[in-house]
C-alpha cells in the first residue's frame, strides 16, 4: 500500500540483507519513524510494545526475530529459547504461535550452519504470503461492497480498530476489501471508530485510509450504533486475532458491542482474516480464547498533538480511580453474518470453515 504515493509493506529487510525495518506505530500519525531491528530482544520489545502489531503482522516480525536470534546462536537449545520467548510477548493473536511453529518446523532438521539462511528464506516466505492472502480476501470481500452500491451515494462501511495495511504485512484484512474497492472506482466512505483506549482507528486507520485518499471519517466507539439506526451504515468489517473452530472471532475491545448493534439493526456485520487466524483447537471461543489485559496507563491516560504542536501525554481519568484494561474481547459466531478468508466468504461455522479448508476436517 502507500505512503503518499510510495509503496510501503510494513515490514522488510534493510539493504544489508539481514535487519529487519518496521514503521514504529506508537509514533503514528504523528511521525513516520522506520525502526531497524538487529536482535531477538529489540524483536521482541517491538512486538510487546506495539511499536509493530496486528495478528498477522507480528507473526512475519516475529519470524525475522527468530532469524536475527539465529544470527548470535543458531544451536538447537538457543533456537528454542528464542522461539519461546518470541512467543510469549502476545498472547491473543494465533498468528504468532503459528508463524514460530512453522519456523521451527523448517529449522528443527536444518544442520545448524545452514539454518540463518534457511530462516530468512522461510521469513519472507511468511511475508510474501501474508501479502497474497490479504489481496485475496480483497477482491472476495469486493462483492459485498459491490452489492451495497447505490446510485447516488457512498457505500459506507463501519470498521472497529485498524485490521489495515499496518496490521498486516500488506492490503490488510477488514479494509483489504475496502481498498479494493476504492482502486476499482466505487464510490465508498468508511466510518472509523476511535477505538479506545489506544486509539488505533483514529490514529492509525484513519492515517492509512487518509494517505491512501479514500474517504473516512473518525467517530466515537459509542456512536456506531446511532449511525446503524439511521440508516447510515451498509455493512460492518472488521479484523480479528483469533477466530475459533467454529467462527467465534476476538478482536480488539468494543467489536462484541458494535456486533450487538449491527444485529439489532439488520446491518451485515463480517470478520475477515487469513486462514493463519483461525485456530483449529478451539471450539468455545468465548471461553477459551486468552484475552490479554494491558496496562491501566493505557485507560488512564491519552497522548496527543496540542495546539503548538508538542506531542504530550495526560491523564484523564481522577488520580484516586483505578482502570481495567481487557485489550480483546470475542464476538460469538451467532452474531457474525459471514467470514471473508484468502479462499472465499462463508458462513461463521466449523461446517463453513471446513467448506473452504477441508483439510481441516
Amino acid at each position: 500500500m502507500k505512503i503518499d504515493g510510495i509503496a510501503y509493506r510494513s515490514v522488510w529487510l534493510a539493504d544489508d540483507g539481514w535487519s529487519v525495518h518496521i514503521l514504529d506505530q506508537t509514533k503514528l500519525p504523528w511521525a513516520v519513524d522506520m525502526l531497524r531491528l538487529t536482535t531477538r530482544d529489540e524483536a521482541t520489545h517491538a512486538i510487546k510494545s506495539m511499536q509493530t502489531r496486528g495478528a498477522p503482522l507480528i507473526g512475519a516480525v516475529a519470524a525475522y526475530g527468530l532469524c536475527l536470534a539465529l544470527r548470535a546462536d543458531a544451536s538447537s537449545e538457543a533456537m528454542e529459547r528464542d522461539a519461546a520467548l518470541l512467543n510469549a510477548t502476545r498472547p491473543t493473536a494465533v498468528n504468532l504461535a503459528w508463524a514460530l511453529n512453522r519456523m521451527l518446523t523448517r529449522l528443527r532438521n536444518t544442520p545448524a550452519k545452514e539454518r540463518v539462511a534457511a530462516a530468512y528464506a522461510e521469513a519472507a516466505l511468511i511475508a510474501d504470503e501474508d501479502a497474497a492472502q490479504n489481496e485475496a480476501i480483497g477482491h472476495h470481500g469486493l462483492r459485498l461492497i459491490e452489492d451495497a452500491v447505490r446510485p447516488g451515494r457512498p457505500v459506507n462501511v463501519l470498521t472497529h480498530c485498524n485490521a489495515g495495511w499496518l496490521a498486516t504485512v500488506d492490503w490488510g484484512t477488514a479494509l483489504a476489501p475496502i481498498y479494493t474497492a476504492f482502486n476499482a472506482g466505487i464510490d465508498i466512505h468508511v466510518w472509523v471508530d476511535e477505538t479506545r483506549p489506544r486509539n488505533q482507528g483514529a490514529a492509525l486507520t484513519a492515517w492509512e485510509l487518509g494517505k491512501h485518499g479514500v474517504p473516512h471519517t473518525v467517530i466515537a466507539d459509542n456512536a456506531g450504533g446511532h449511525f446503524m439506526q439511521h440508516g447510515m451504515v451498509d455493512l460492518v468489517i472488521v479484523g480479528a486475532d483469533r477466530v475459533s473452530r467454529i467462527g467465534d472471532a476476538a478482536n480488539k475491545i468494543g467489536t462484541y458491542l458494535k456486533a450487538l448493534a449491527a444485529r439489532d439493526n439488520n446491518v451485515p456485520f463480517w470478520v475477515a482474516m487469513p486462514s493463519t487466524t483461525i485456530d483449529w483447537t478451539l471450539t468455545d471461543g468465548v471461553r477459551d480464547i486468552p484475552i490479554e489485559e494491558r496496562s491501566a496507563a493505557e485507560v488512564t491516560d491519552m497522548t496527543g498533538r496540542l495546539a503548538d504542536g508538542t506531542i504530550a501525554t495526560m491523564r484523564v481519568v481522577s488520580a484516586d480511580s483505578s482502570a481495567a484494561n481487557p485489550a480483546f474481547d470475542v464476538t460469538p459466531a451467532r452474531l457474525v453474518t459471514g467470514l471473508i478468508t484468502e479462499r472465499g466468504r462463508c458462513s461463521a461455522s466449523e461446517a463453513g470453515l471446513l467448506g473452504l479448508f477441508p483439510e481441516r476436517r
